[in-house]
């Protein structure tokens, strides 16, 4: 098994007054060749806004963007009309394929905002722009590894995850969330040929050793066996295809 272990420290911080983030691929200002994401996804971003503050709107194509919100109150709005607030435990994927303008917003006067931004490259170019998001309960990913994401129909390869109350992507990739106790145990088996970014939003976890904001890489191994720490995990695991 290979697992890169990536400390929060060990991340590229980027700070802009009305936002913080930790980018962990080459993003924006950050350029490194070497480091350019995992499988199909491409961009995997931890931002904080302060109260109020707002991405402004900006284009994109060709691209799945997925957001998971980790604090406080996501609000979206895009050239399409689409709009929403989305609490914490919520996942969006927005289709940005033929191309669409979209913002993101702290929804709050008072308190921060931070959520997980992710680019999955999409099975086909030039799909229509379309939204998707779901919000996920507390109890729905305690001390599981809940699938939040998972290939729509026609994109993903036989035995491929699948869940009725899931966010779909256009692409043979999932997503999943948890919730762990104090210590608990959680094990995932990947598809032949897939690996995995895993990353702790909230806590830490005892096995790998990972602190809050840190991820590892992990590819060539079937299964990999999660423990919590002493104060419990939030945790993300996305599977993908690796080359």
């Amino acid at each position: 098994m290979t697992i890169v272990l990536r400390p929060r420290a060990s991340l590229y911080h980027a700070e802009g007054g009305w936002f913080s983030a930790n980018w962990h691929f080459s993003f924006d200002q950050y350029s490194d060749e070497h480091n350019m994401g995992i499988g199909d996804l491409r961009v995997f971003n931890d931002d904080r806004l302060v109260p109020g503050a707002a991405w402004p709107m900006h284009p994109h194509r060709d691209i799945e963007g997925i957001t998971y919100v980790a604090e406080g109150t996501f609000e979206h709005a895009d050239s399409r009309g689409n709009g929403g607030v989305l609490p914490p435990g919520s996942v969006q994927r927005a289709t940005l394929g033929s191309g669409m303008q979209h913002s993101e917003r702290n929804g709050s006067k008072t308190e921060p905002m931070r959520f997980i931004q992710m680019w999955i490259m999409p099975s086909r170019r030039n799909l229509e722009p379309s939204i998707e998001q779901r919000s996920f309960s507390a109890a729905s990913r305690r001390n599981v590894l809940k699938l939040v994401l998972v290939p729509a129909a026609g994109y993903g390869q036989d035995g491929a995850p699948s869940a009725a109350d899931a966010v779909t992507v256009h692409q043979d990739a999932a997503v999943y969330a948890g919730l762990l106790d104090p210590s608990a145990n959680v094990r995932h088996t990947f598809r032949q040929g897939f690996g995995g970014y895993l990353f702790v939003v909230h806590g830490s976890l005892e096995r790998p050793v990972l602190d809050e904001g840190g991820a590892a890489k992990i590819s060539g191994e079937r299964e990999i066996d999660l423990q919590a720490g002493s104060t419990g995990a939030e945790i993300l695991l996305v599977e993908t295809r690796v080359r």
